[in-house]
């Protein structure tokens, strides 16, 4: 049985770590190389770090900040926010990510996803979806859309439709927020994360919304997502990556187990 994957998210803004509630309302959360250590020694998988605002102020990724947190992990690195070109995702690797994520750039001009992955190969591309439902729908799974510039922005593009598109041109995984769940700690959007792991062949990360143990075994059996992501449990010390975890092994969950 393949292991699942946990992943600490760090959301940065102007150097810091932020969190909010559905996008809004940051609040600041410490240093990013301070913070991807610590997750990264508490048994995280992978650290994920988006600069959220790097697409809406018009400009590239704090490569000074990506330098700066490579240089405290061990684990896999993936970077987004402000990746515009193959070029700028070259600069990310340099800075030592292993991974970068592309969002509202990969929708502005979806060959941004063909490029990144001819260069440095599918195993780098993550293709980050932020999903908002609408309950009011006939069907709100299959209506999902896609929002863009840190979710400001309705991108005119149904979930699981960017995701095979995204797919077919060279993703190696997607990371799928839910908007609906983000920061709530109520539980992932099982339903929409298994429309897009059914929709797909390549790894679906699971993010908005991690609270307790129960919501990751749920995402992992009912939502099919081969990894899930958490940002305010791990921040704010409600849990960590380790007892996180080892309460999922007990649960009969395949994980790896920090040592």
């Amino acid at each position: 049985m393949l292991t699942k994957r946990i992943i600490a998210c760090l959301d940065v803004h102007d150097g810091r770590v932020v969190k909010g509630v559905q996008f809004v309302d940051l609040i600041d959360a410490g240093d990013p190389a301070t913070q991807a250590a610590r997750h990264a020694r508490e048994g995280a998988d992978e650290i994920v770090l988006l600069d959220i605002t790097a697409t809406h102020e018009g400009r590239q990724t704090l490569l000074a900040t990506v330098r700066r947190t490579a240089r405290e992990l061990f684990v896999p690195f993936c970077v987004g926010g402000g990746i515009r070109s193959a070029s700028d995702a070259a600069q990310v690797f340099e800075a030592g990510a292993d991974k970068v994520s592309v969002n509202s750039a990969a929708l502005a001009d979806p060959t941004l996803i063909d490029a990144i992955g001819r260069s440095f190969g599918a195993q780098a591309v993550v293709v980050a979806i932020d999903a908002r439902r609408d309950p009011e729908t006939a069907d709100p799974v299959r209506d999902a859309q896609v929002y863009v510039q840190g979710g400001r922005k309705l991108a005119g593009r149904r979930v699981v439709e960017w995701a095979r598109e995204a797919e077919d041109r060279g993703a190696g995984e997607i990371l799928l927020t839910s908007m609906n769940s983000d920061g709530m700690r109520t539980g992932f959007d099982c339903e929409l994360t298994a429309a897009v792991s059914e929709s797909v062949g390549i790894p679906v990360i699971a993010s908005g919304g991690a609270g307790t143990v129960e919501h990751f075994v749920d995402v992992f059996g009912r939502g099919k997502a081969d990894a899930a992501l958490a940002a305010s449990i791990f921040h704010f010390g409600v849990s960590s990556a380790r007892s996180l975890k080892e309460e999922l092994a007990r649960a009969g969950v395949s994980v790896r187990l920090p040592c």
